[in-house]
């Protein structure tokens, strides 16, 4: 993989957020130098939570994870990336925050453009592609789930709020976003015009995947665009998607776009076993299944980056 390295490859856009995000980047960059993510803007919760409530900004975590994932193996590479995930300690006013955000936030104070300000960051630490935000402003998911209710567990309850989101024990039917119609950066729009990949997930499927088809802006433009589109499942199912299969991911996906076709649903070989539904829900999105080895060695539900990089390798033909 390291004589992939250094490559211009194709244009890759990435579209989410969290530990899938970050994932998809440490993958990517061994193929390709030309790589955009565009990133959710919806957290509420933690250190991201609390600068967006003081400061009215867009929530930095997610951006910030993202920056991290593109940051180089090398010691001084690996040493940024530390100091931009490390967090105050304590029980003070900083504590529990992480310097990456505060850094991030201090930059959009400055420059008053947050994607300035993710630019000069990323020119700090040397990072191997460009980190945009998928909306110009902050973001709030709004769920209809099933089960809240202990005792009306066919009554749908409107949840507000992604860490809540995320964290429900019911079952999640739908998702919107508010505000509904919210501006993107024409940054994105350009990315993903000029992009020879589009590729979506693995991640939080309702608070990190689903959203940014949710953007008007972004959805037609990922809709219309001539690059092929690529979309990785996950291992296995987790909080918010708790109980459902890999197949009924593709049509929760589906349902929240439509008009969305799809070239490669990429799945791991071990986590998509016995699912009779799969290959033809993929089929009805226009797309071929590619299943792959994946999976992290240690048998955790986590992706491996250097097998999801091989994998990727083979489907893009880089």
């Amino acid at each position: 993989m390291s004589a992939l390295r250094g490559a211009p490859g194709k244009a890759v856009v990435v579209f989410g957020g969290g530990h899938g995000m970050s994932v998809n980047l440490r993958a990517l960059r061994h193929l390709t130098n030309d790589l955009t993510a565009i990133v959710t803007v919806a957290d509420d919760g933690g250190s991201s939570g609390r600068l967006r409530q003081e400061f009215g900004i867009i929530p930095p975590g997610d951006l910030r994870m993202a920056l991290a994932a593109l940051c180089d193996d090398d010691p001084t590479g690996r040493a940024w990336a530390d100091v931009l995930q490390s967090r105050f300690g304590g029980d003070g006013p900083l504590a529990g925050h992480a310097i990456g955000n505060l850094l991030i936030a201090g930059l959009w104070q400055q420059l008053g453009d947050p994607v300035a300000g993710l630019d000069m960051v990323g020119q700090l630490l040397g990072a191997r592609g460009r980190v945009l935000p998928m909306a110009a402003v902050p973001l709030q998911i709004e769920a209809d789930v099933l089960g809240v209710d202990a005792d009306a567990p066919d009554e749908t309850t409107v949840l507000r709020g992604q860490a809540t989101v995320a964290s429900t024990s019911g079952e999640v039917c739908a998702v919107r976003l508010i505000p509904h119609d919210p501006p993107t950066r024409p940054e994105c729009l350009t990315a993903i015009e000029a992009a020879d990949w589009a590729v979506l997930g693995p991640g939080s499927w309702f608070t990190s995947v689903i959203p940014h088809l949710l953007v008007p802006e972004l959805a037609a433009a990922l809709t219309g665009a001539s690059c092929r589109r690529l979309l990785t499942l996950n291992l296995s199912p987790e909080g918010e998607t708790r109980g459902l299969s890999p197949s009924r991911h593709v049509e929760m996906l589906a349902e929240h776009a439509p008009e969305l076709r799809l070239d490669v649903v990429l799945a791991d070989v071990r986590a998509s076993e016995g699912d009779q539904h799969l290959e033809s829900y993929v089929a009805s999105l226009g797309a071929r299944l590619v299943l792959a080895d994946i999976a992290a060695r240690d048998g955790s539900p986590r992706h491996d980056a250097l097998r999801l990089a091989s994998a990727y390798a083979e489907v893009m033909s880089l």
